[in-house]
């Protein structure tokens, strides 16, 4: 396992780019198995949970090249289903929760899938019910064998229906989307997710062939194709990693120029930041923030606590939660966060509580931060990355604290992150990686 060691108080000033989007990638990238022609996907981001998507793909019989810096061509015309029931295949798809993605376009093309024990981030219970439930609406039948604690689909033809989803689930949307767009007849998906990432994952499939009405909305109307052909797709800039350093600019009294954010998909993320006291400029889509001193979060009009929660969107992705607080500690003034979708997401602020932060966590959904401002300032420690977003957050609070603070399972952060290290200690920032 892999430490960064990171000596806190360096102040960064520069430019830098957000990688593509590591949500939409996974998404886009199990969708080539929807054709036996070759899909070209540019902007991939260069992290670990996308490289394991790819290798076990590539395991699969998908043909895949690295054609250039962060584009790849996938060609799915020699699927090896007998893969799908081996060990290997079970161990590592299950240790990749965006693998559950594959489920879709295999039962769509192939009438069969196998949907692993899968993994990922530990911020409490993340249940498949919503994939499943659209499989069964679309008429496919799932046997669970206790023993290898996985998902056996099968589906001599989906065929469409309409379905009310229990939760508007970005990877159950995208999973039931992909399975939709070859099923006989017409699917409504109504509660659909509506993120960026299920916009560009239409776009995307509306140019191999598919009939997608009523994108970025929550109601989704597709007609089922016999088959899809091959296409070119670029991922959107990371809105997480946007949203990471727009609070690490400011928590650390950085001036930061992050470039080619298209601004316009940010949704309402600059705002609530914006709510923190934190100053930043658009310009063309580049996003300006300069150094702060000091910032403050603001109150309700009548004077009230800010609150700020997690919502499907447009609201706030509950990705940027942990970022948030982390930032609010360093503020003057008060904030409740609330999150309202993970019950574990917020265990991480002992952490920050050690590193001397005023947080008074209320219950495993709520956490009241009361902001010092920079008059007293978080000390540097020991600390563990517990899942990807929480992982960012305690390193922007290792980097604005006073001394040097050492993380463990940075592994974690490298599933979101692409060489999130070399690129600050570019900036001015000082992380040293070690195993």
């Amino acid at each position: 396992m892999s430490s960064f060691v990171i000596e806190g108080g360096h102040r960064m000033r520069g430019e830098i780019t957000p990688q593509g989007a590591k949500n939409e990638a996974l998404e886009v990238i199990c969708a080539t198995l929807l054709t036996s022609e070759k899909v070209e996907i540019r902007n991939v981001p260069d992290i670990l949970d996308v490289a394991n998507l790819i290798r076990l793909l590539a395991d699969m019989g998908v043909k895949v090249e690295h054609v250039a810096k962060g584009a790849y061509t996938f060609q799915a015309d020699a699927v090896d289903l007998n893969y799908l029931e081996t060990d290997d295949f079970l161990r590592r798809a299950g240790s990749l929760r965006g693998s559950v993605m594959m489920t879709g376009p295999l039962l769509a093309r192939f009438g069969r899938a196998v949907l692993p024990n899968v993994g990922g981030d530990k911020i409490g219970r993340r249940r498949l019910d919503t994939h499943i439930l659209g499989f069964r609406k679309l008429g496919a039948e799932m046997i669970y064998h206790t023993a290898r604690r996985t998902g056996e689909l099968r589906a001599e033809k989906l065929r469409g229906t309409y379905m009310l989803l229990d939760e508007a689930s970005l990877t159950g949307t995208a999973n039931i989307l992909m399975a939709a767009v070859m099923a006989e007849g017409v699917t409504t998906i109504y509660n659909a997710a509506c993120e960026p990432y299920i916009q560009q994952l239409s776009a995307m499939l509306i140019r191999m062939g598919a009939k997608i009405a009523g994108v970025g909305s929550n109601l989704l109307t597709v007609e089922g194709v016999g088959s899809l052909r091959g296409t070119t797709h670029t991922v959107l800039p990371d809105m997480i990693e946007v949203g990471s350093f727009i609070g690490m600019a400011a928590m650390t009294g950085s001036d930061l120029r992050i470039k080619n954010v298209n601004y316009n998909q940010l949704g309402i993320i600059p705002d609530a930041f914006r709510r923190l006291g934190i100053q930043m400029t658009q310009e063309g889509d580049d996003i300006h923030i300069p150094t702060h001193e000091t910032y403050e979060i603001e109150t309700f009009m009548d004077g009230s606590i800010m609150t700020i929660a997690d919502a499907p969107w447009p609201g706030l992705t509950p990705d940027l939660l942990s970022v948030i607080l982390v930032v609010a500690t360093q503020a003057r003034g008060s904030v409740l966060i609330h999150q309202k979708m993970f019950e574990s997401r917020l265990f991480f602020v002992d952490k920050l509580i050690d590193m001397g932060a005023q947080i008074i966590l209320c219950d495993p959904h709520r956490a009241t931060v009361i902001g010092l401002g920079h008059r007293f300032r978080l000390r540097g420690g020991k600390m563990t990355s517990p899942d990807i977003r929480a992982g960012i957050a305690l390193l922007i609070a290792a980097m604005s604290a006073d001394g040097t603070s050492r993380m463990d399972n940075i592994e974690q952060i490298d599933r979101g992150y692409q060489h999130i290290d070399q690129r600050l200690n570019a900036l001015g920032a000082c992380i040293t990686r070690v195993d």
